[in-house]
């Protein structure tokens, strides 16, 4: 006889397992299908650069950190020298106070009016009295020296300690600065890593001709410098093209944009400060009309800098992955100021 079992039904876990792995590739499916197109090579230009001038905003606020905390390093190292000589002679007052009431122990503790009475010789004793009294001025004089040494160290402690105090935030200040910069950097990477090998050398090589093409138009410009010194910087700087932009390098063989600034008046003999947030502070505000070849043009909120080449052309250390180039003005960033050293 034939047997008319009912199927096995498929249990319900074995249900649920192949329901969630349905709804799993459905939803694989549907991500794939409205997955973001790659971005185009302009739209990684775009947010790359956008990356680098992040950067650069941190690797500036790291290089005036690095330059405070240098600065303080060198008060405190002045300061601790000075409260060491203080202590040191406030050693050699206690040790001649000490001296002085030896010897007052030596002329004896008796009252004066007794002593003369005593005293065989009242001339003799007159004469040991004047001494005493002498050696009781001194030992006054010796007690206020020491006073005055003790709060001067008192102060000058204080002072020390308060730096160290400073130099610990600047110390923060300059690690965070510096892990920010760096992320940027590693996502600029990340970014300019999706494109092909073939894109980023076309990247390159437009660079490439865009800076050739800035430097012949300033040849074309003919522009009169600011000054002598002026024209003296921007002929150090036009030495350096083709050197890599390196964060916080300041010549003569790699740079930041400030760092090339610096090095090029240096090299013309005149000592400007470090960072774009304080060379803007030197020298003339002129307005960008006035530019002349030699003058500090400064963009994107005081972040960058670059000296003004002639024909609306700078020349700059760019950013990382970059060389020293002449550029147009109008792709370098927003324009924020001009200043005539």
């Amino acid at each position: 006889m034939a047997s008319h079992r009912r199927p096995k039904q498929p249990s319900r876990t074995r249900v649920t397992v192949l329901t969630a792995t349905a709804a799993a590739a459905v939803a694989l499916t549907s991500q794939a299908a409205h997955a973001d197109p790659k971005p185009t090579k302009s739209e990684v230009k775009a947010k790359v650069d956008k990356l680098y001038h992040e950067a650069e905003t941190a690797t500036e606020k790291y290089n005036g950190a690095k330059e405070q905390q240098d600065k303080l390093e060198k008060q405190i190292g002045a300061l601790q020298d000075k409260v060491a000589r203080g202590q040191q002679e406030l050693n050699t007052l206690r040790g001649g106070l000490g001296s002085l009431a030896a010897a007052q122990y030596r002329s004896g503790g008796i009252d004066p009016s007794v002593q003369l009475f005593l005293a065989s010789d009242p001339d003799s004793f007159l004469d040991e009295a004047s001494a005493l009294d002498q050696l009781t001025a001194k030992q006054t004089e010796s007690l206020e020296k020491i006073q005055e040494k003790q709060r001067s160290l008192a102060q000058q402690r204080k002072e020390a300690q308060d730096k160290l105090a400073d130099l610990a935030d600047v110390r923060k200040t300059l690690g965070e600065n510096k892990k920010k910069s760096q992320s940027k950097l590693a996502e600029a990477q990340r970014l300019l890593n999706t494109l092909t090998v073939a894109e980023r050398e076309k990247m390159r090589q437009d660079d490439q001709r865009a800076s050739r093409a800035a430097g012949d138009r300033v040849d074309l410009g003919n522009e009169v410098p600011a000054s002598a010194l002026g024209a003296a910087a921007l002929q150090a700087a036009d030495t350096r093209v083709g050197k890599p932009y390196v964060r916080s390098a300041t010549g003569p063989n790699s740079f930041d944009c400030s760092g090339l600034t610096q090095w090029a008046y240096a090299q013309a003999g005149a000592q400007i400060t470090r960072t774009t947030y304080t060379q803007i502070n030197q020298g003339t505000r002129i307005a960008r009309s006035q530019l002349k070849p030699g003058d500090l043009v400064f963009f994107n909120n005081t972040s960058h800098v670059g000296l003004y080449a002639g024909n609306n052309t700078v020349l700059h250390a760019p950013y990382p992955g970059a060389y020293v180039r002449y550029e147009s003005m109008n792709t370098i960033g927003s324009f924020q100021a001009a200043v005539r050293i």
